[in-house]
């Protein structure tokens, strides 16, 4: 990635005091594919979240969105990266920090640019950066029943 990312986590000392538990710059990086690389900021397990929980939540091993969870990630797209034609079995919230991309919906594009922010539902969708600048993306992805249309279950794919 082409910036940094400061990641804070909050939590309690023996005492129950509010405390800072995590400050570091995120050094867990990986490539989606070519063009796109991402960090998992934290991730959760079951509804409603246990806040008492030690483990920290950058580490758990989650697939683009987690069946039982949530996940918090950031994506740089480079100028061209590959396509990926998918959908998520969640509700994604997502904010441009930085650059323009445009997503594609079955054959509708819509251009985002940083400041924009993006409620996707269950959508198949692309991400294509036709730009000459890296596109930042931050992404809250929160497990979601398939969407149904009609009696079909439109389930996650890609």
């Amino acid at each position: 990635m082409s910036f940094s990312i400061r990641r804070v986590v909050t939590g309690h000392d023996a005492n129950g005091k509010a405390c800072v538990a995590i400050d570091e710059q995120v050094a867990h990086v990986a490539s989606l594919r070519e063009g796109a690389t991402a960090s998992v900021i934290w991730s959760t397990e079951g509804f409603p979240v246990d806040n008492t929980e030690r483990e920290d939540g950058a580490g758990r091993r989650v697939a683009t969105a987690h069946p039982d969870g949530s996940v918090f990630r950031v994506i740089e797209y480079a100028p061209g990266v590959t396509p990926r034609n998918h959908r998520t079995d969640s509700i994604d919230y997502a904010v441009v920090l930085s650059g323009e991309i445009d997503m594609d919906l079955d054959g509708t594009e819509v251009h985002l640019k940083a400041g924009d922010v993006l409620v996707q539902r269950g959508t198949i969708h692309d991400w294509i950066n036709r730009g000459t600048e890296p596109c930042v993306i931050a992404f809250v992805l929160i497990a979601a029943k398939p969407v149904s249309v009609a009696g079909d279950e439109l389930r996650a794919t890609g």
